[in-house]
């Protein structure tokens, strides 16, 4: 058994504009399965697929407060491509964010909820990516963070130090999953989360015993109303696993 990552889940007080600002940004489709749901994905993508990792954005009224712990690097081809997307972001309604990181190649931005991103300057690892580079989790042990998902899910693990890691579909396809060590602690629930599934055919509530088993924790809340499940990973960070399909 194992699982895949297929979207990421972000919350928003205005789901709708807020996916807007996404497609635009990615150049992807958008589309909604109900009220307070907004969906983005590459236009003519065949839900699940390892090239690329969707979007859900949810309706909530709490607006962001803290820096989230998750987040988004675009990817560009070369410094001109860098500077010419920083500039429509910026006409999108992105802003530049200061989240104290000084003299760096890369631009660090918000979206118009303030959700922190990243706009990479080129680089050759993530030439074949698409428009998302990478999903990036702040943690505060990336060695341990990518023990639990590289069992969890059935990503390759490409590199493992004290202060980052990495791993990417084993299909060799699609963003990274970067786990990079920071001072900050959580606080709250995060605003931003991933959403990963099981194969077709695999049964849900095994999946969710193993990944238990792995160091995933319950985080205490009543999930009858839904009817997927709502998980921690080992340092507090909720994700959910979601039906196969």
């Amino acid at each position: 058994m194992a699982t895949r990552l297929v979207q990421i889940n972000m919350k928003a007080q205005d789901n709708a504009a807020l996916g807007r600002f996404w497609a635009e940004a990615l150049g992807w489709g958008v589309d909604s399965e109900g009220p307070g749901v907004t969906n983005l994905e590459p236009v003519g993508f065949a839900y699940p697929d390892p090239a690329a990792v969707c979007i859900d954005l949810i309706a909530r009224p709490e607006p962001k407060t803290v820096k989230n712990r998750v987040h988004l690097d675009l990817a560009t081809t070369s410094t001109a491509h860098q500077a010419e997307l920083v500039a429509r972001l910026k006409d999108l309604g992105a802003t530049i964010a200061d989240v104290g990181h000084a003299d760096v190649p890369w631009t660090v931005m918000a979206d118009p909820e303030g959700n922190e991103f990243c706009v990479l300057e080129p680089r050759e690892i993530y030439r074949d990516t698409g428009p998302i580079a990478a999903v990036v989790v702040d943690c505060t042990d990336p060695r341990a963070m990518a023990r639990f998902w590289g069992e969890a899910m059935d990503w390759t693990v490409h590199e493992a130090a004290d202060d980052h890691a990495t791993m990417r579909s084993a299909h060799g396809v699609g963003p990274y999953l970067e786990f990079v060590r920071t001072p900050d602690t959580k606080s709250g629930w995060n605003r931003v989360h991933l959403d990963i599934s099981p194969y077709r055919g695999d049964n849900p509530a095994a999946e969710e015993a193993r990944l238990r088993a792995l160091g995933a924790s319950d985080p205490g809340i009543d999930q009858s109303a839904i009817s997927w499940r709502i998980l921690t990973d080992p340092e507090g960070n909720e994700f959910c696993l979601l039906s196969p399909r």
